[in-house]
């Protein structure tokens, strides 16, 4: 047995210790770079993993030409075997087609020289696929990623595709807005404007879209709230479309726009507006057109009510009230249909049913009717008849109008009444009657019109023409051609509507009067009227006429000649009284030469009497007329009241004479007008008191010249005035001891008429008496 000393085992045991220790820090890093080395492994691994999956592989190709290429890369070229050198790729062609690999040959080269990198797509020569090819230099290498895009390329395409198919969209779009006639435009997100079309151009008279944009000229006025941008802030604060209406001037007039203001994704709000100006008045004119329809309405009898498509009353006219007693503050709530047929039925104004709610239910069918209008009778409690028509208006309401046919129905009974009594009134009249229609036919006769040509009822009733009657009727008459003239007459009387008479004769010697009148209707009513006894009395009567005429004319004949024979002795009366008066006989008494007066009067007197019965048998019979000349109204009545002064003066009666400048001139007989004056100046004398007073007043006017005489006599009663102008009639005045009116009134009557004037009397008891005479210029 060996025995170490303890230094020694001290050492050796140290050493073994650090052996130990060291053998397991050995084990310990050996373990960590195992581990270590695993991880870096398992690293690798990964990467290459990711890289191999990775969507883009690289192809590395050194400066010397040695290259580096991913087995995927390979297969995407459709290489056979992975090139490790730049020359097998050009040999192979890079493996796709020539010009894309010249095209990339140069991009590499140029990339090895400048470092510049390139992109290029090119295209696999075997299976179609697309590579995106991207090159870089990285140190002294270049690192070019191949990427298969061929997917992506399909997608770019279908993009491109929707992209030039949206680029065409917009320019027609954008083309639109263009050439749209309203004003169109986008505001950006600050609502400033950034777009307008020619129309909006064209609206505020600007140079074109830039300059409008610059200047940012709005196209309706305002500002603040109600400014022009207002509602394109409001749409675009609420993310909803706008609208309003706002006043413009376009072309210089005044237009109404409806503004439309529309929010867009990205933040600005694109506009456009609408002229609604015709709308406008349209609508304007449409409101007065309804209220000028619902005056009207309130002034027809016709009681109409119109119901809304929700079957509210919204219009009834005042008839409609008062005919179902309907009360203005109840029709105000706008009651229903149904409620309305309640309130009628309350007023005992619908008609008596059994079943009121089905027939209620029936009339409220009538909002929905298919076409046309529904009309009704309607028997009302009381005898009252209503006529009912429903009418479905466009808008799916209702108008329903009552009419009281009450005084129609009553009417029409007693019209059947009437008729019945016409027709025996007709069949018993004397005259002879028929009715006959516009295209000449006979519709109605009476017995009176059978008997009377003595034809067959038969042939009446067979409606026959009238030139068929004229035929049939032509040998019973006198004349058989004057048939004719009855077919005539009733033509004139139903085409012309012109009324026609005439006298007939027959063959046995009766005489008809016949005439053709039109009626409301259109048909001629043609009557005969036996005139034969008439005739005959009517011949009496113009033989007795005669017979006066000439006992007439006689008689003013031998009253003319009368006159000539009385003048003879009168004017020796005269002259020999005159001389007398005049002194020739001698010294005459007083006594004398007042009986001289009285005989010179009478003669004067007499004398006027004379010439006025030969005034009044010349010019009644026509011996004397008128001489019309250019004569002085003044001078004319000047000269008569000088002829009447010697008289005026023997009666102490004072003759006031007034003649005015507008007296002038007139065409008329100087001397039947002188007579006039001279007849109302006798007449006006002869009822004056003595020291009474007569006035002579003339002037006149444009149209007329006027005469005025007036006295302050007794007057004269009603009864004289109605009989002054009559020459047949003279019973003297009405006071008691004047003398006779005479015939100077109904002389001046007749020249005046033959003037052409008026003469006018008033006059009253105790007041004296006034006579107006006016003779028109021409």
């Amino acid at each position: 047995m060996i025995v170490l000393h303890p230094t020694v085992a001290v050492l050796a045991g140290a050493v073994i210790l650090a052996l130990i220790v060291g053998g397991v820090a050995l084990l310990v890093a050996g373990w960590r770079a195992r581990t270590e080395a695993g991880a870096a492994v398992a690293g690798r691994d990964a990467l290459e993993g990711l890289l191999s999956a990775a969507p883009m592989q690289p192809v590395v190709v050194r400066p010397d030409g040695a290259v580096e290429m991913a087995p995927r890369v390979a297969d995407w070229l459709g290489l056979s075997a992975t090139p490790t050198y730049l020359q097998e790729l050009d040999a192979a062609g890079w493996g796709i087609e020539s010009a894309e690999a010249q095209g990339l040959v140069h991009d590499l080269t140029a990339c090895q020289r400048s470092a510049r990198g390139f992109v290029r797509t090119v295209h696999a020569r075997g299976g179609g696929r697309t590579l995106t090819a991207q090159g870089e230099r990285r140190g002294d290498a270049v690192i070019i990623w191949f990427y298969d895009s061929t997917a992506t390329e399909g997608e770019m395409r279908r993009l491109r595709g929707e992209f030039n198919g949206l680029s065409d969209a917009f320019e027609a779009l954008t083309g639109l807005v263009e050439a749209a006639p309203l004003p169109m435009w986008y505001r950006d997100p600050d609502l400033r404007l950034a777009m307008v079309n020619s129309a909006y151009v064209t609206a505020v008279e600007g140079g074109d879209a830039a300059d409008v944009v610059g200047r940012g000229v709005e196209l309706v006025e305002g500002s603040g709230q109600g400014g022009p941008a207002a509602g394109a802030a409001a749409a675009q604060g609420a993310g909803r479309p706008q609208s309003r209406v706002l006043p413009a001037t376009i072309g210089g007039a005044r237009r109404s726009l409806m503004i439309h203001d529309v929010p867009l994704p990205i933040g600005g709000v694109a506009g456009y507006a609408i002229d609604i100006e015709e709308l406008e008045q349209s609508h304007a004119r449409e409101r007065r057109f309804a209220d000028a329809q619902r005056a009207m309405l309130d002034r027809l009898s016709a009681g109409v009510a119109q119901f809304a498509r929700d079957r509210s009353l919204v219009f009834c006219n005042q008839p409609f009230r008062r005919m179902f007693a309907m009360r203005r503050e109840w029709l105000a709530d706008r009651p229903e249909f149904d409620r309305v047929m309640e309130r009628m039925r309350e007023a005992n104004r619908v008609p008596e049913v059994r079943d009121f709610p089905g027939w209620k239910a029936e009339r409220r069918g009538w909002f929905v009717q298919a076409e046309g209008a529904i009309e009704e009778n309607w028997h009302l409690p009381g005898g009252t008849h209503l006529r009912v028509v429903a009418q479905q208006l466009p808008d799916g309401g209702l108008m329903l109008i009552f009419e009281d046919r009450t005084e129609q129905v009553q009417l029409a009974s007693a019209r059947d009444t009437l008729l019945r009594v016409r027709t025996a009134t007709f069949d018993n009249l004397f005259e002879a009657l028929g009715v006959f229609s516009a295209d000449g036919r006979l519709q109605l006769w009476n017995n009176r019109f059978r008997a009377l040509w003595d034809v067959e009822e038969e042939f009446l009733s067979a409606h026959p023409r009238v030139d068929a009657i004229a035929e049939k009727v032509a040998p019973k008459l006198a004349n058989p051609r004057r048939a004719r003239q009855i077919a005539e007459l009733v033509r004139v009387a139903t085409a012309e509507r012109q009324q026609r008479a005439g006298h007939i004769s027959l063959s046995d010697g009766r005489h008809f009067e016949f005439a053709a009148v039109p009626l409301p209707d259109g048909n001629a009513l043609f009557t005969m009227l036996d005139i034969t006894d008439s005739r005959a009395m009517e011949q009496a009567l113009r033989d007795r006429n005669d017979a006066l005429e000439a006992a007439d004319r006689v008689k003013t004949q031998f009253v003319a000649n009368m006159s000539y024979e009385l003048r003879t002795p009168l004017t020796s009366i005269s002259g020999f009284a005159e001389m007398l008066h005049g002194g020739y006989a001698g010294e005459m008494s007083t006594d004398a030469i007042g009986y001289l007066d009285a005989i010179l009067d009478s003669v004067e007197r007499l004398g006027l009497l004379i010439d006025d019965v030969l005034d009044l048998t010349s010019t009644g019979t026509g011996a004397r007329p008128l001489e019309k000349g250019d004569i002085d109204v003044g001078a004319v009545a000047r000269a008569a009241a000088d002829a009447v002064r010697g008289s005026a003066k023997r009666h102490h009666v004072e003759l006031a004479v007034e003649i005015q400048r507008s007296a002038g001139r007139l065409t008329g007989d100087a001397r039947r007008i002188r007579e006039v004056v001279e007849h109302l100046l006798r007449h006006a004398l002869s009822a004056s008191r003595a020291r009474g007073r007569v006035l002579l007043h003339v002037d006149g006017n444009a149209k007329a010249a006027r005469i005025v005489v007036s006295d302050d006599g007794a007057g004269m009663s009603p009864e004289a005035v109605a009989r002054a102008f009559d020459r047949f009639a003279q019973e003297g005045v009405a006071a008691a001891g004047e003398r006779a009116l005479g015939l100077g009134l109904p002389l001046a009557k007749q020249f005046v008429e033959a003037h052409g004037g008026t003469i006018q009397l008033v006059s009253e008891p105790g007041q004296g008496s006034l006579v107006t005479v006016e003779l028109p210029r021409r």
